[in-house]
């Protein structure tokens, strides 16, 4: 059986995620699954240039550093997985975003890591880029994993909603009718405020446990504004980052409550990306949400959601067959298995494009 790397760094920019998986009869099988951190130098760097400070020399320069660390990841899941490099067929590498807009008169999405360097160091196929071409048919290039979640996560028995909480939020709602169309977009942010505002106030990259968050008390008149913001409001298809959500919004935001404490701040944080999912799912309490991504590790958070959504039921893809943590890395190796083999990766419905398109570039081992 033909096996699949998938790389996957997402607006946390915290490391890479990396799995070594095959796929048969829409059911998964995870080899051998690995995280490898950024060092924390590195990752200063990236959330500096996604800030758009960054000359196109230190751009360069981060493009060959993640390119290799990418690399690395991918050569230390192979190792783990034991499987021969005859049986890896591609890897399948998202990149590290360091600016997506989607929209205005030259929309762009621009993800770092040169493929060039993972397919020379691993000896494997390497496919990448892979949002450019959807955003050239018109899309938005994002988000690409509800194709996936539609190929394996549907159901005719139950409505699911697939609920991403990684840096960005993003749904995926499946309805069980096969005449529904399959819907899905960013809702804002999820995990990428707390931990900018975390990093800022206490020097901690993130909140852990959500404990933090706890010690203090949602401002009402705070949470309203953060939701006054126009994309909330947005219709689909939209994504969006931290070009938008950033520690700048936040401290805009903030600048008009000049009184409360930052733990207040912090959990009004959490109660903005939970309110801004819960509004903005489909307005039926028949389906059940399973969550995944790195959010799913914050049980404040997760009780949070979980009361929000009052009838309708709360669980994690590890009810579905496939961990939370490696949801997104399966998704970008399946999206390599259907480049490699011709099939389109992007859902027109979701993402705004034209039509189905062929995703990514292929490099060669």
């Amino acid at each position: 059986m033909e096996a699949w790397v998938g790389l996957m760094s997402g607006t946390s920019m915290d490391g890479i995620d990396a799995v070594l998986a095959s796929f048969k009869d829409r059911k998964v099988q995870v080899h051998a699954a690995k995280t490898l951190s950024y060092p924390d130098s590195l990752r200063l760097r990236l959330l500096a240039v996604s800030q758009n400070q960054g000359t196109p020399d230190e751009i360069g320069e981060l493009d060959t550093l993640t390119g290799n660390l990418f690399a690395e990841a991918a050569t230390a899941v192979i190792q783990e997985a034991g499987i021969p490099l005859s049986r890896i067929r591609a890897i399948g590498s998202h990149g590290q975003t360091i600016r997506h807009q989607p929209s205005g008169s030259a929309p762009f999405s621009m993800q770092i890591g040169n493929p060039a360097i993972i397919a020379e160091r691993t000896g494997v196929a390497t496919v990448a880029d892979f949002r450019r071409r959807d955003m050239a048919a018109g899309g938005q290039g994002a988000p690409l994993v509800p194709a996936f979640h539609k190929a394996f996560f549907g159901s005719n028995t139950e409505d699911r909603c697939i609920l991403n909480l990684g840096g960005i939020a993003n749904i995926t709602w499946i309805p069980r009718a096969p005449d529904q169309p399959v819907t899905g977009f960013d809702t804002g942010p999820a995990n990428a405020l707390m931990d900018a505002w975390c990093l800022d106030q206490t020097g901690m990259p993130f909140d852990s446990d959500g404990h933090w968050a706890q010690e203090g008390s949602v401002d009402q008149s705070l949470l309203n504004d953060m939701l006054s913001d126009a994309y909330f409001e947005k219709p689909a298809p939209k994504s969006t980052g931290k070009e938008r959500f950033n520690l700048d919004w936040v401290r805009t935001q903030v600048q008009r409550h000049p009184d409360l404490s930052s733990e207040d701040v912090q959990r009004t944080l959490l109660q903005l990306t939970v309110t801004s999912v819960v509004c903005q799912l489909p307005q039926t309490s028949a389906m059940k949400v399973y969550a995944c991504g790195g959010g799913t590790r914050n049980p404040a958070l997760m009780k949070e959601l979980e009361q929000a959504l009052g009838p309708r039921k709360l669980s994690i893809t590890s009810e579905l067959g496939l961990d939370p943590q490696w949801v997104e890395p399966v998704a970008f190796a399946w999206l390599a298995q259907q480049t490699i083999g011709g099939s389109p990766g992007n859902l027109p419905e979701v993402t705004g494009a034209r039509g189905h398109r062929i995703l990514g570039a292929i490099y060669p081992a």
